[in-house]
């Protein structure tokens, strides 16, 4: 099967890189825009071919065990990312004369911004001591001039609007909903009702926020007879 890299919507690159890509250990990444008149096809297949990306799950594995690390590449319009394992690659080596390397960045330190979202990896919880715990998840939210124009949006409908219709208007709220972000959505209702309740009207229930997270079909065009659930395998 061909290295399948276009995604279908913005849900479908955060599902993909959050939900498969960060918890195999694919934690450096670049990320790029494609520029208008340059056929995004084209450049999948350059990059692709460049780092050595297109290959099979046996070869994965066999450079995993020499310590060379694999890379994936996943586009969505002219907006693309390329994420980078442990170990020895191209796009790891240093840029300027005869280099070949990226500015990568590691989302344990540097979240991965895209389309309003923030993506990163971090410790979760906390040992019976209090320390931390040596578990790692991946961690989606709104990031945080999104969070700060939406909420300041919502707040400003909040006694310009009927219930119904601020109703509506959280329900149309296009992130995925993700455990940090339905805490962020559950803080802007709190903030929108602390201001109707001062003028008397009708408050909105936590229903309007569809807290329910639905996973998405990832790719564009999946080939016949694949399930959705490919884009979920494991990418060693």
């Amino acid at each position: 099967m061909a290295y399948r890299c276009e995604a279908q919507s913005p849900q479908a690159v955060v599902q993909l890189i959050a939900a498969s890509y960060l918890r195999h250990g694919f934690y450096w990444y670049v990320t790029g825009s494609i520029p208008a008149g340059k056929d995004p096809a084209v450049v999948d297949r350059k990059l692709i071919a460049k780092y050595g990306i297109d290959v099979s799950e046996w070869e994965r594995r066999h450079r995993k065990h020499r310590g060379v690390a694999n890379a994936h590449y996943v586009r969505y319009q002219q907006w693309f990312i390329l994420l980078v394992s442990e170990g020895h690659h191209a796009l790891k080596q240093p840029t300027g004369k005869g280099g070949e390397g990226e500015h990568l960045r590691d989302c344990r330190r540097t979240p991965i911004r895209f389309n309003g979202y923030s993506i990163s990896y971090r410790r979760a919880g906390v040992t019976p001591s209090g320390g931390p715990t040596v578990k790692w998840h991946a961690h989606v939210r709104i990031d945080d001039n999104t969070y700060r124009m939406l909420k300041s949006r919502f707040v400003d409908l909040a006694t310009h609007r009927t219930a119904d219709t601020l109703g509506y208007e959280f329900g149309r709220i296009p992130f995925a909903r993700y455990a940090p972000i339905r805490r962020q959505l559950l803080n802007i209702l709190r903030a929108v009702n602390e201001r109707r309740k001062q003028h008397s009207f009708e408050l909105l229930p936590h229903s309007v926020l569809k807290l329910k997270r639905t996973p998405v079909p990832v790719y564009v065009r999946p080939e016949p007879g694949d399930q959705q659930s490919t884009a979920m395998a494991e990418a060693t």
